[in-house]
């Protein structure tokens, strides 16, 4: 199977926080399956290490209350189109993120408080028929 999976998963710089933090079930994948590494927020523009950032209703905002809403959309269709380059059988997305969160997404508050909800590249993968679970759904 080919699937997309975020790249931070796989220990590749690009958290927020710059610091490497590999899943060993999405590593251990890597031994039978494709696995095509994407990160939306850099796919969108945004640096790394970068300013934390959270879903408030239909924004995304950091910290430091800065609307960055357009650099996740424009992610989230980069990750999309990459998805319809290749036979895409599902995509493996970082759990809670404001870009890849798979059920439970960061409520806003920058306190921790998880609430049911997507995260905008999960979001748009799933309605386009793409079937995305998260890592610790592995």
């Amino acid at each position: 199977m080919t699937r997309i999976v975020s790249a931070c998963l796989l220990g590749i710089r690009c958290r927020y926080d710059d610091e490497r933090r590999p899943n060993e079930k999405v590593i251990k994948l890597l031994e039978t399956e494709v696995l095509i590494p994407v990160c939306p927020e850099q796919l969108g523009g945004l640096p790394t290490p970068r300013t934390p950032s959270e879903q408030r209703g239909e924004k995304v905002v950091t910290r430091n209350g800065k609307d960055v809403t357009e650099y996740f959309i424009r992610g989230a269709r980069e990750v999309l189109r990459i998805a319809q380059l290749y036979p895409i059988g599902e995509a493996i997305l970082k759990q809670k993120s404001p870009s890849c969160g798979c059920g439970q997404i960061y409520d806003g508050s920058f306190t921790g408080k998880l609430i049911n909800g997507y995260g905008v590249t999960t979001a748009l993968l799933k309605s386009q028929g793409i079937k995305v679970i998260s890592e610790e759904e592995l």
